[in-house]
């Protein structure tokens, strides 16, 4: 599909009636079988039946809700869908398939760091880690975040794209920040997206999902012939689970990044000196906000309004002033909970050191969901009041 014919619209007819699902079942049910009957001997010769969505053999090939979810993640990515176990399989899995001389990465989800060194120390050669600002070469794959974890901020897709193919490279997008329809990094030149879908995608913190989509069926069966023996497909009740929150997609993420967006931008206008106040919000508290939508312009020319054509992410920082602040403001909270992740119907928030020991201990992340942003901006003013106030 050509950059041209996609779209910042996500089709809620594509979401709910995109995976052609046989049989009378309106909702489908959960199969817990893990091999299938064959209905005529020797009737495959080729022993092509395992990827036939219509025609399971063996649970670890497939079966029928993954199959309908991989129809609906390929039609609204704009390419070739496959799931994982989880994020980070996801991770591993385009790391084998890839097989990078180098991989260029800065920054970003301390868990695909994470997975990137396992998957060095099975590799019997060197696989250097270098800088995104480094020189590329051919054979190098550079990981790109964006929008960042977690502070928020939209990376130059493109700018990064025409470097990387300049050498021969591969780019791959982890865009889980910014799932459809807030952007598309295939038409910004990515050559392989991935989200952990236990995020945006999932959206009710209850499954664990990866997903690569790849341009090609080609790459995409060759993507599937690693899993089948790497053994790290979803389960049948996980499936069922992203299936039934594909549905409400279109939905649920505008608005969770017109609320992200609002309660950002409000934020940052409470930057002011102590001694003064923002709509109830006392000054010197919040010293910092990070998020897409307070990017300029930068020397590149890049903005991430173009790039994230449709809407900012809903989860960014904020630093604030004092360390008690940071570990008390989570905690403070009546509509935000406590709690590690990001991406489902519910606003969390986290002193992100919980998680993430390189973080700074004054930086707190939120994640927004689809509470009433009147609900949220007065849950954090409330909690702002009280910790400056040392309750």
């Amino acid at each position: 599909m050509s950059p041209q014919s996609l779209t910042c619209q996500l089709s809620g007819t594509q979401l709910v009636h995109g995976d052609h699902g046989p049989g009378s079942e309106v909702a489908p049910s959960i199969s817990v079988t893990t091999t299938f009957r064959r209905a005529v001997p020797y009737d495959d010769p080729e022993r092509l039946g395992a990827m036939d969505p219509e025609r399971h053999v063996y649970s670890r090939y497939s079966q029928n809700v993954t199959s309908r979810v991989e129809q609906i993640l390929s039609k609204v990515n704009q390419g070739h869908a496959i799931t994982y176990a989880s994020g980070l399989a996801a991770a591993f899995s385009a790391l084998v398939h890839f097989k990078p001389k180098r991989i260029a990465i800065s920054g970003g989800y301390m868990g695909c760091h994470g997975s990137i060194s396992t998957y060095i120390k099975g590799r019997f050669t060197d696989t250097p880690i270098i800088g995104l600002d480094d020189e590329f070469r051919e054979g190098d794959l550079c990981w790109l975040e964006s929008p960042l974890n977690p502070t928020g901020e939209s990376r130059n897709i493109q700018y990064y794209a025409d470097k990387i193919h300049a050498v021969g490279g591969k780019l791959l997008i982890d865009s889980t920040f910014g799932p459809p329809p807030l952007q598309y990094p295939f038409k910004w030149g990515a050559d392989c997206i991935f989200h952990s879908g236990t995020k945006y995608f999932g959206g009710h913190s209850d499954l664990l999902c990866g997903i690569i989509i790849v341009k090609t069926e080609a790459e995409r069966t060759q993507l599937w012939h690693d899993r089948v023996y790497m053994g790290n497909m979803m389960g049948s009740l996980e499936s069922w689970l992203l299936l039934r929150s594909l549905r409400t997609m279109h939905l649920r993420i505008p608005r969770q990044s017109a609320s992200g967006t609002e309660i950002a931008q409000w934020l940052s206008r409470a930057i002011v000196p102590e001694g003064q106040e923002y709509d109830g919000i006392p000054g010197g508290v919040v010293t910092k906000v990070w998020h897409s939508s307070l990017q300029e312009t930068d020397a590149n020319g890049f903005n991430p309004s173009v790039q994230m054509e449709g809407g900012f992410n809903a989860c960014f920082s904020i630093l604030l002033a004092k360390k008690e602040y940071a570990e008390k403001l989570p905690h403070s909270l009546e509509y935000f909970v406590s709690a590690t992740s990001l991406g489902g119907v519910e606003s969390l928030v986290e002193q992100r050191i919980q998680s993430d020991p390189k973080e700074d201990p004054l930086l707190i992340r939120l994640s927004i969901g689809v509470e009433e942003v009147t609900d949220l901006k007065d849950d954090l003013r409330r909690a702002l009041v009280e910790i400056s106030k040392g309750i």
